[in-house]
């Protein structure tokens, strides 16, 4: 039982508008919760890798590897970070 192409849309259009509210996010707040922020592209990048499993397209999907790889790291030194404060 496969995922339909309406709920891997909405799932797609979901990491798009959690991607889209960690950048204006980093843009507006002073200062910026990196916490927050990369959390915030960690699951938009998982979102839409998930959609893209069912409108595969390659390029975009190594993309949210990478974007999520990024987050990933940056969620690692921000926690590091709040240890040594």
């Amino acid at each position: 039982m496969g995922v339909n192409g309406t709920l891997a849309d909405i799932v797609g259009l979901m990491g798009s508008a959690v991607l889209v509210f960690g950048y204006a996010y980093s843009n507006l707040a002073k200062p910026v919760n990196f916490v927050l922020f990369n959390t915030a592209n960690l699951v938009g990048a998982v979102l839409l890798g998930a959609s893209l499993t069912v409108h595969f397209n390659l390029a975009s999907f190594l993309l949210e590897i990478v974007w999520g790889g990024i987050a990933l790291f940056g969620l690692g030194k921000a926690w590091l970070a709040r240890g040594r404060a």
